[in-house]
């Protein structure tokens, strides 16, 4: 092709969109009569918008599991004192974890080693928030992510997080049916 062709032909294009867009304005329709359609249309985009917003609550509120609701009552529990056999307002380790899970609507049994015999619980391997850290058959606490529990500690400590390592971790891991 020529320049001479090339250069009209891009020309002729560029003069093409300023036309298209007179076009388009002088088809457009008075306001006043495009005023119904205009809310027919903005219904059905809100009867549709509904519809889409109901799917995606449907879709966004799963139940929340136990373990998190557990989890989350333990977590309000923060600060209270460390009390042997303390069921609230101040805990001991299976105190607490009894307390959580009966909020969240599981009943546990009251100590350490009588939750370890339950069989409610399932071993795990890979634990997630709210599921049981046991540190051998006298110590439970809640799993937080690894490298730390939440649970009521030991004497003279408050209810909280707790850094666990390589003198201190826990020796299994279960989660509630």
């Amino acid at each position: 092709m020529s320049q001479l062709h090339h250069k009209v032909r891009s020309l002729s294009a560029v003069a093409a969109v300023p036309v298209g867009i007179a076009a388009a304005f002088a088809l457009r329709v008075p306001a006043a009569s495009a005023a119904p359609a205009a809310t027919a249309h903005a219904a059905g985009i809100s009867t549709l918008t509904a519809a889409s917003q109901q799917q995606r609550l449907a879709s966004i509120r799963r139940p929340v599991p136990a373990r998190l609701r557990a989890y989350r009552w333990a977590a309000r529990q923060k600060g209270h004192p460390y009390v042997y056999g303390g069921t609230g307002p101040g805990f001991d380790c299976s105190g607490l974890v009894m307390e959580a899970y009966r909020h969240a609507g599981i009943r546990l049994p009251r100590t350490t080693e009588q939750m370890l015999a339950s069989r409610k619980l399932v071993r795990i391997r890979h634990p997630r928030m709210g599921d049981l850290a046991f540190y051998g058959s006298g110590h439970v606490e809640l799993f937080r992510r690894w490298g730390y529990t939440f649970g009521a500690h030991d004497y003279g400590t408050r209810v909280g997080l707790v850094h666990y390592g390589y003198g201190w971790k826990p020796s299994a891991f279960y989660r509630v049916r």
